[in-house]
């Protein structure tokens, strides 16, 4: 995520679904941005205070669909992982409510599971398997040209998709750092690159 942001002085970074605070946390490390971290889940954020302090980090319980809850800030990054594919079926109003909340020339950037990928398909399309991973009704994975599609609807411009990360839950962990060395040279292979597990996004408001 840090090597999608622009240097920013003072800038604003918003991070939807931040759980227990580790990605806000290494955000606000690694950059001077001020960081606000939310989650719906009290315990999470909760945790998150306790464990995971800096001078430009605030963790908050907030629901973006909620404008009130807003309170009429803008942000230079809104960052999230695993949040669009929960609302797939609102993506239109969602993504219009991320853009109000960016301040002119702001930046989006999430990480979402790829439907190209076989193990996203099996879990996301086959009712068996959604049944067994805890599905919501409302979670599908989707591709790069679904979102962009999507994010062109609604005026994003400078709309990227990659298709990132071979490396599969739950394989032993002698297995990890081989797993990522073969799947940074997969990534870079047209096609093959589809099969990736995630779909990284960034777009930016005019």
């Amino acid at each position: 995520m840090i090597t999608k942001m622009d240097p920013v002085k003072n800038g604003t970074v918003l991070e939807i679904g931040c759980g227990r605070g580790e990605v806000s946390y290494w955000i606000a490390e690694k950059t001077n941005n001020q960081v606000v971290g939310s989650d719906l889940c009290v315990p999470f954020i909760d945790e998150a205070k306790k464990y995971f302090e800096l001078p430009n980090l605030s963790y908050e319980v907030l629901d973006f669909h909620k404008p009130y809850q807003m309170q009429n800030r803008k942000f230079d990054y809104i960052v999230g992982n695993g949040i669009l594919h929960h609302l797939y079926h609102k993506l239109d109003d969602a993504l219009l409510t991320l853009k109000s909340l960016l301040n002119p020339g702001g930046k989006i950037i999430f990480i979402e599971p790829n439907i190209y990928n076989p193990y996203c398909a099996l879990i996301f399309k086959v009712s068996l398997m959604r049944n067994l991973a805890n599905l919501e009704p409302d979670e599908m994975a989707f591709s790069g040209s679904f979102i962009k599609q999507k994010l062109n609807a609604v005026d994003f411009i400078n709309i990227e998709t990659e298709y990132k990360d071979f490396l599969l839950p739950g394989v032993p962990s002698w297995t990890v750092q081989p797993l990522i060395s073969v799947g940074n040279i997969l990534e870079r292979i047209p096609v093959i690159d589809h099969f990736a597990q995630s779909v990284f996004i960034t777009a930016q408001k005019k």
